[in-house]
């Protein structure tokens, strides 16, 4: 599924798309992503924007029906294995490489069918000192989302 910006927003928030590319070539070993992204403001000044893995892939209300953070070992934010902090457009894009992420394409854990949300806020790495910030980072509201599936190629997408 592409990368679409919720339908649930505001005609004047940013109308995000693009594609997140995940590669981890056996069980053990590291999970790598590529974010590509599009359509965020392009003036200077730009705060970070919160990435994150949230636990369902159904998209039956946009953004919105995604659930919480995926987090399967019942840890606080920003311990949970999709949190993958802030990331700073430039001229409108983000194009970011992470090697050593913390979420697996493997066994129970896996994260396909799971979902990425880009989120309005900046993640406060759970340093907010209320409950939401423990949670999710008071990274406010989804901006776009996409279901992780499977290609043919070795990367495993979300576009």
């Amino acid at each position: 599924n592409p990368m679409k910006p919720s339908s649930n927003l505001d005609a004047d928030k940013p109308q995000v798309t693009g594609q997140v590319l995940f590669r981890q070539s056996y069980p053990n070993g590291k999970l790598e992503a590529l974010f590509d992204l599009n359509g965020f403001p392009s003036g200077s000044n730009q705060s970070g924007r919160a990435i994150h893995i949230h636990k369902l892939g159904d998209l039956s209300n946009s953004c919105d029906s995604t659930g919480g953070h995926y987090n399967p070992f019942n840890v606080n934010h920003p311990r949970h294995p999709g949190d993958f902090g802030n990331f700073y457009a430039k001229e409108g894009k983000i194009r970011k490489y992470k090697p050593n992420l913390l979420a697996t394409l493997f066994g129970p854990y896996s994260i396909m069918g799971r979902s990425i949300v880009i989120h309005e806020q900046e993640d406060d790495m759970g340093k907010g000192n209320n409950k939401a910030s423990l949670e999710n980072g008071n990274a406010g509201r989804r901006l776009a989302c996409c279901v992780i599936g499977i290609s043919q190629n070795r990367y495993s997408p979300c576009n």
